[in-house]
């Protein structure tokens, strides 16, 4: 394996002390801090302003009682279904059916231009650099089966499926069988070290006996070049044998 950088090696310390200054609503500081979820914010508050402009525009009140049915009816689909958008359209919809359609192509544009963050949680999982990784595999590895998870933030379907494998790690996760993921983004040199394109097949996931491949998702045939199935977490645990690897520890 090559030589990791010095970017490599002071990557966890960086993280880790940014990881350490908690705030005390990391809600408010995503909604405020990233643009998928501000944009969205001031999209649902724009409502009240159009549905302000709409009630003065009504001089015989039905708009304000048909409007007021709808809102409780929007509000307790939003309780059940906690589904921002489909209120403010559900809403809409009564005041003006192209008001309505301006925001529909509203979500889209918020939609192409500002991606969701990637999911922050760990679970029993952790973040590597390739360095990292090679010396676990390599130096008396605390683990003898490592499942790492190769992606790139900027990659819509990586950041779908970033809760998965921590959420997986939080079952399975034990003296036998780690799980950690790295980031191509920062790390790009080292794709074509584990044979990952950097354009196609992310996430892509690597099951490690030591420093030996054991199998990855998706797998390198020209079948998977035409179709790969979506990530979901059973997909990853027939894969992997995840189950069979749980119950074989749990035996010993």
């Amino acid at each position: 394996m090559e030589v990791a950088t010095a970017t490599e090696a002071s990557a966890p310390a960086a993280s880790g002390g940014a990881a350490g200054q908690g705030h005390p609503f990391p809600w408010l500081d995503a909604a405020i801090s990233e643009p998928y979820y501000f944009l969205h914010l001031l999209a649902f508050f724009s409502y009240f302003a159009a549905r302000s402009a709409a009630l003065s525009a009504d001089d015989g009140g039905e708009l304000h009682d048909r409007l007021l049915r709808r809102e409780i009816q929007a509000v307790l689909v939003f309780l059940v279904l906690f589904v921002v958008k489909g209120l403010l359209l559900a809403v809409t919809l009564v005041i003006d059916w192209w008001l309505a359609f301006a925001y529909f192509l509203g979500f889209l544009v918020i939609y192409a231009v500002a991606q969701q963050p990637p999911y922050d949680g760990l679970g029993h999982s952790n973040h590597l650099t390739p360095l990292q990784l090679e010396s676990l595999l390599t130096e008396e590895p605390t683990s003898r089966f490592w499942l790492v998870e190769f992606r790139t933030s900027f990659s819509a379907k990586c950041v779908q499926a970033s809760s998965i494998l921590p959420e997986l790690s939080i079952v399975y996760s034990n003296k036998n069988i780690s799980f950690g993921t790295i980031d191509l983004g920062h790390f790009p040199n080292a794709a074509a070290k584990f044979g990952i394109s950097m354009w196609d097949h992310l996430p892509t996931y690597i099951l490690f006996d030591k420093v030996t491949e054991v199998s990855r998702f998706p797998e390198i045939t020209s079948e998977s070049k035409v179709f790969v199935p979506k990530v979901t977490k059973k997909l990853l645990c027939q894969h992997f044998d995840l189950d069979r690897r749980l119950i074989g520890y749990l035996s010993t």
